[in-house]
């Protein structure tokens, strides 16, 4: 055999023995690039020492879309048998099974809210926010809302206005004094991006801000760190969810507070510098599990007292 016949079996031994590893590199997304809202924030965030903050104890509650799948008083008995005295009712909500066509929401009557109330109170749990909630563009239809919170002591509404002029909804804060927390679903919503939300909110009433919804922000590629660094001051409440990656790749999803990639205790230490004295509400909406939320709640329980 020829020299030069050797060389060529040699190169193609090499070849098909790197093939494997090629492919693997060719099937793997490429690294997805972070959208930094500034770079004053980017150097912000690098270089908080968030590790040596001892971490404030907040208050906890959960959104009852975690339990979307359960009617409203179903879910008054999981969240009490979680050992969790505070819940944020979104609209649209089965309210039993006994009414399966009337839903939890503002549009309740009298009679319904005060029979509701006495479950809340059967179970030892407040309703502590309500949303996301549109509250549409007229007084007349954000007067609703604002009644149905006012009779149901709840203390804040989670929304995403349709008009960017909020004179309106910050006169009726301040007529209900009820807050107005602005909620940041993904893109087609107007309010994906912080610095959108931070926009519509400074300059107003202090109890027109934000409902940091840091999950949301991660779909988006934004580093939620920054968005709460922003916002700072601003934030009535948050959304506080762990996730297997950014971006809406195949396989992403919630997972269990301290599994995922949100950098949980960084932005718990951001919150604690800020002393945000808002609801760690907990939203889990992987959908695989939305039949049995309870353990990861459970687990994101655990993680939270482990660094407190």
């Amino acid at each position: 055999m020829s020299k030069k016949i050797i060389v060529v079996v040699i190169a193609q031994l090499v070849f098909f023995s790197l093939m494997p590893a090629m492919i693997r590199s060719a099937q793997q997304p490429a690294a997805q690039q972070i959208r930094h809202i500034s770079p004053e924030l980017q150097k912000y965030v690098e270089t908080a020492n968030y590790k040596d903050i001892r971490i404030k104890k907040f208050p906890v509650a959960v959104q009852s879309w975690t339990f979307r799948r359960f009617t409203f008083l179903d879910t008054l008995l999981k969240v009490k048998d979680l050992g969790i005295q505070y819940i944020q009712a979104y609209p649209g909500q089965a309210l039993s099974a006994n009414l399966p066509k009337t839903q939890f929401d503002h549009n309740l009557s009298d009679e319904q809210m005060s029979a509701v109330e006495e479950k809340l109170k059967e179970a030892g749990i407040s309703v502590v926010a309500y949303g996301v909630v549109d509250i549409g563009k007229t007084e007349e239809s954000m007067r609703k809302v604002f009644n149905f919170a006012r009779k149901m002591g709840i203390r804040t509404i989670i929304t995403e206005p349709a008009d960017d002029d909020f004179s309106l909804l910050e006169k009726l804060v301040k007529e209900y004094n009820i807050q107005v927390a602005i909620h940041n679903h993904p893109e087609p919503s107007k309010y994906n991006l912080p610095e959108t939300v931070y926009d519509h909110v400074k300059g107003k009433d202090d109890r027109i801000g934000a409902c940091a919804d840091n999950g949301h922000w991660m779909r988006g590629l934004n580093d939620p760190r920054e968005a709460f660094k922003l916002l700072e001051g601003r934030i009535l409440d948050v959304h506080l969810k762990d996730r297997s990656d950014l971006g809406f790749a195949n396989g992403v999803d919630d997972v269990p507070w301290g599994q995922g990639k949100a950098n949980i205790r960084d932005l718990l230490a951001e919150l604690t510098l800020q002393d945000y004295d808002g609801f760690l509400t907990i939203e889990y909406e992987n959908e695989e599990e939305a039949g049995n939320p309870v353990p990861a709640i459970q687990k994101s329980i655990e993680y939270l007292k482990s660094i407190i």
